[in-house]
């Protein structure tokens, strides 16, 4: 599993930053993203898997981004058995809290997107930091039973 893509929105209803690296803490979640203080929701991982099927169902070629997620996972398709594991990304260890349930924004982006990503978790997961660090596209994710 592999982290290909990190993006943030610096204040609400603004356009994602893409992002190469990334500092992420248990006080702020992931730096420069107004979301991340919330408790539940301090980082939001989309698999780029789903998010290609979710493209593929929709007829349409939709950037990543375009879920609002912060990170991109290849390789790995989130689901129910998830919730309460932990993602590690180098020192950063990340507790999957939730589903990341898709919103009528995702119907703006393009017409019934919503329904289509709220099939079998395939709007990703939200997590909370137990504890932080510094990721960069391209490292190496490993998932932990607890």
């Amino acid at each position: 599993m592999k982290l290909i893509g990190i993006a943030v929105r610096p204040a609400r209803g603004e356009a994602m930053v893409v992002r190469e690296r990334a500092d992420i803490s248990v006080e702020e979640g992931l730096d420069g993203d107004y979301v991340s203080r919330q408790c539940s929701r301090q980082v939001s991982l989309l698999s780029a898997e789903s998010w290609r099927d979710v493209c593929r169902d929709a007829g349409v070629d939709l950037h990543w981004h375009t879920r609002r997620a912060n990170l991109l996972v290849q390789d790995y398709v989130f689901g129910m058995a998830d919730l309460g594991r932990v993602v590690v990304i180098g020192d950063v260890r990340l507790r999957i809290s939730r589903e990341t349930m898709p919103c009528r924004k995702m119907d703006m982006q393009f017409p019934g997107l919503q329904e289509i990503i709220r099939l079998d978790w395939r709007g990703g997961v939200c997590c909370r930091v137990l504890r932080g660090g510094v990721i960069a596209v391209g490292d190496e994710i490993r998932m932990e039973e607890v």
